[in-house]
């Protein structure tokens, strides 16, 4: 079985999916963080595609960056000055060849994660 990772992000304030929220992938290793790709979600909150198909899969800290604040802005929720939630990130490890699904519940004050199927 080869790894892959995907996404999903719902709007938990406006029960629906989080269409058009840009997201960002790195990889650390060390001090180092290198930027692997951008990717936006559809109409479902999902990208069209696998964020890291399996032809690019490798073990690994990896960090998604969540760009709520523009999504936020988009959905004209009222901005706050900063915005409390603007760039999410989000750290953690695939120490496995499976699939990695990490999902984002997102509200303007508060977002929550875990490891999907």
């Amino acid at each position: 079985m080869a790894g892959y990772l995907t996404t999903h992000v719902l709007d938990t304030a406006r029960g629906c999916p989080a269409a058009g929220l840009v997201i960002d992938l790195y990889r650390i290793e060390g001090d180092v963080r290198t930027k692997l790709k951008s990717v936006v979600t559809n109409e479902d909150g999902r990208t069209d595609a696998q964020i890291l198909p399996a032809a690019e899969f490798e073990l690994g800290t990896y960090e998604l960056v969540f760009h709520c604040g523009a999504y936020l802005d988009a959905c004209d929720v009222p901005p706050e000055s900063p915005r409390f939630l603007d760039a999410v990130p989000l750290r953690f490890g695939m120490s496995e060849a499976a699939h990695y699904h990490v999902p984002l519940l997102l509200s303007p004050f508060g977002y929550s994660t875990y490891r999907g199927s």
